[in-house]
């Protein structure tokens, strides 16, 4: 099992950056593929951007470009820096780890951090 808590969140005007990060515990970050999601308030949550053990990356298209993830293993972390923050960045951040084990999928969430962009 792993447990993880994010930071980072904060008001930031349209054009600034922030970075977040997402600290694990109880288990290696290295065997989960480990993602960022977002929620804006009366909307589904979505992914963001992803990372797998083998330091591959995707993005959602709204973010390319303006956003990396990236992972430090020694440190048992993820991060994600945001640059270019538009309002409709706004929402809660969620970190992800997923994993296969025995073919039964293991999904941990954290509990979100709050990111709000002003125009």
């Amino acid at each position: 099992q792993v447990q993880l808590v994010e930071s980072g969140g904060g008001l930031v005007q349209a054009g600034g950056s922030l970075k977040l990060s997402c600290a694990a515990s109880g288990s290696s970050i290295s065997v989960y593929v480990m993602g960022w999601y977002r929620q804006a308030p009366g909307k589904q949550r979505e992914v963001v951007a992803t990372t797998t053990a083998d330091g591959g990356t995707n993005y959602v298209d709204s973010v390319k470009g303006r956003f990396t993830i990236s992972r430090d293993s020694a440190k048992n972390t993820v991060y994600l820096q945001m640059n270019s923050l538009k309002p409709e960045d706004t929402g809660v951040y969620y970190c992800n780890a997923l994993r296969l084990r025995f073919g039964t999928p293991m999904n941990y969430w954290g509990q979100g951090t709050q990111v709000t962009v002003s125009s």
